[in-house]
């Protein structure tokens, strides 16, 4: 009989390997198409260093130094028979992952300071918990960047300024970093809610493929408008100019109140990091992401 704790263990730790070390099919292909449509000599150079950064890493090395704080989103089957193993089994793996990947020890206490070495403390990892229908456990791996992150932001618009002010905040926001996130970048825009919800859903974005419309035509619109006019800024691959600045914008919205307009705005690197399986309630395991790697 199979373990249910070392199975969703051994997924985890799977998902966080790979998450380190190889893109998604998606966010490869339009890097890809991105360096062999480019026009710019300079962006097409920093490219090709991103292809081949991403080569070596299938290696089994991870893509960047900076393996990011890891977050997971769960969703999670109201009839999933072991959610009582699933905390304890994250944490575990997210340890073993740090020493073995290995992954960079990214968890800081910011009020003693001092980093625990494993990637684990105080509401680290984060897990984002929800429950759906079914009976099933299905984990992304989300290890978000320090220097996307930092340019991430919360506006509280007034609602008169409209959806003209919400796309202003989000291409002034991309002018204002340029560079530093380390693009070409994807950006995940929450509308509405109030300010945690707003960002909440932002990032939630930054897990669609990149060839998901949202199914709302005025809101596909809308994140065809925001690639579009960030992307002829020419702030290009690393700040340094070209055609390329956005892989995508994925746009959702919440509901808000009559006197506020929430928009939050999540910034992604290149190295747009995401891993997905599936487990059974039988604990068989399906990986989504990274199919070949997970047999």
């Amino acid at each position: 009989m199979k373990d249910p704790y070392q199975v969703i263990h051994d997924t985890t730790f799977r998902l966080l390997k790979m998450a380190a070390t190889k893109l998604p099919d998606d966010v490869e292909a339009a890097l890809r198409a991105a360096h062999d449509n480019e026009t710019d000599a300079n962006a097409k150079t920093q490219l090709a260093a991103i292809l081949e950064n991403i080569d070596i890493a299938v290696t089994g090395i991870p893509m960047c130094q900076d393996t990011g704080i890891l977050i997971f989103y769960l969703n999670v089957g109201e009839k999933f028979p072991f959610i009582g193993e699933i905390k304890g089994a994250l944490e575990k793996a997210t340890r073993k992952a740090t020493a073995e990947v290995p992954l960079r020890p990214n968890a800081v206490n910011p009020i003693v300071g001092g980093n625990s070495g494993d990637n684990t403390g105080k509401k680290i990892p984060w897990i984002n918990w929800e429950v759906v229908p079914g009976d099933t456990l299905e984990i992304t791996v989300f290890p978000k960047g320090g220097g996307s992150e930092n340019v991430s932001i919360v506006g509280m618009l007034k609602p008169g300024v409209g959806l003209t002010g919400v796309k202003k905040l989000i291409v002034d926001n991309a002018m204002s970093y340029m560079g530093k996130a380390c693009s070409p970048n994807i950006i995940g825009v929450g509308i509405g809610g109030g300010a945690d919800i707003a960002i909440k859903i932002a990032k939630q974005q930054l897990q669609r493929p990149l060839d998901d419309k949202h199914p709302e035509p005025e809101v596909a619109k809308i994140e065809e408008e925001l690639m579009d006019a960030i992307n002829a800024t020419g702030i290009g691959p690393m700040g340094l100019g070209g055609e390329t600045t956005v892989l995508a914008v994925k746009v959702e919205y919440a509901m808000r109140h009559p006197a506020s307009l929430p928009v939050g705005v999540a910034v992604q690197c290149w190295a747009a990091r995401r891993s997905k399986a599936i487990i059974s309630k039988d604990l068989e395991v399906t990986y989504m992401t990274h199919p070949l790697e997970g047999k």
